[in-house]
């Protein structure tokens, strides 16, 4: 891919939005999620089968060792994710709302390619804080046969999600590099013969430690579980380090950075996104995307059960020139 180097005119054109709506046509995930099949996939997760009051199976959502079985399984099972685990308090992503914001981004490359979504390692995308699980490389390498660089700040997590890589035989499309940089998000990971189709993001949303443990306790409680004693840091039932769940100024914070990073490789990618969980936040980040010159933002919802949320994604390049890159111009 070799996008245009001349800045495009200073314009913006209007936001694009979409209501949230339920699951992605194309995910895997629609309706209850078929427990027979998923313990023939892993057997582990019988252990963790739970019977709810109605009657029927399921497993303790409150329980981050149960929700860390049902994304190996998930994954074996629709995926062909063979070998996947992360280390004990990292984050344990929710898969079918992992693979909606890729449905998500694939639209938007597809409406650039006459209706077509790009498929093959040629569609290169960076995923921004990569983190343990690798969720996202590992399911658009899955669906779509993308190739991915993964960049993370923490050494920790970057060595969980190489063995991930490895263990599943994805080197050569799936590449990880180091952001040794706190503060940055795209220099210092970003070469200069670097393309990207893409970028997304899981952002931090809290802004500060305790505000994460207290939006724990509260999601415990919504599935059933004990809060945790006073003083004593609640069990995650999807876990994270503090660099996954909180940063300072929080995700709005966070969200201005990037888009402000944005501009200085604009050249280099095609659409940048990044998922936006408080919708308070959308208002603001229109105005800075206007005041950075991106040509187009689109703001797609998505939804799974009771919760809402969407991504938000924006170019500098208008779509003539986004066609022609994504035809290998």
């Amino acid at each position: 891919m070799n996008p245009p180097h001349q800045r495009p005119p200073q314009r913006q054109a209007a936001a694009k939005s979409a209501p949230a709506s339920p699951l992605h046509p194309r995910n895997r995930h629609q309706g209850r999620y078929d427990l027979t099949r998923l313990v023939a996939a892993d057997p582990a997760l019988r252990a963790h089968l739970v019977r709810t009051p109605a009657g029927s199976q399921s497993i303790d959502f409150s329980n981050p060792v149960a929700v860390r079985e049902l994304n190996r399984a998930l994954l074996a099972s629709d995926y062909g994710i063979a070998h996947w685990d992360i280390p004990e308090g990292y984050l344990c992503p929710p898969v079918p709302g992992r693979v909606d914001y890729l449905h998500g981004l694939a639209d938007l490359l597809a409406a650039d390619a006459g209706g077509s979504v790009p498929r093959g390692p040629a569609l290169r995308v960076l995923d921004v804080g990569v983190g343990a699980n690798c969720i996202y490389p590992l399911l658009g390498q899955a669906e779509y046969g993308w190739s991915f660089v993964g960049s993370d700040i923490d050494a920790g997590a970057l060595q969980s999600a190489g063995a991930n890589v490895r263990a599943n035989g994805l080197q050569d499309v799936i590449e990880l590099r180091k952001q040794h940089a706190r503060g940055q998000l795209f220099e210092g990971v970003l070469r200069p013969d670097d393309h990207f189709h893409l970028t997304l993001c899981n952002p931090p949303f809290h802004t500060s430690a305790k505000e994460a443990a207290q939006g724990s306790q509260r999601k415990v409680r919504n599935l059933g579980g004990a809060a945790s004693p006073r003083g004593k840091a609640p069990a995650l039932n999807f876990g994270g380090q503090a660099n996954e769940l909180w940063c300072t100024g929080g995700e709005a914070s966070f969200l201005r950075r990037m888009v402000r990073e944005s501009v200085d490789v604009q050249a280099q990618v095609l659409w940048f996104s990044s998922l936006v969980a408080k919708r308070e936040h959308l208002a603001d980040l229109h105005r800075q995307l206007a005041k950075a010159g991106a040509v187009e933002v689109r703001e797609v919802g998505m939804a799974q059960g009771n919760k809402q949320s969407r991504f938000l994604a924006w170019s500098f390049h208008a779509a003539g020139q986004r066609r022609a890159a994504l035809r290998g111009d």
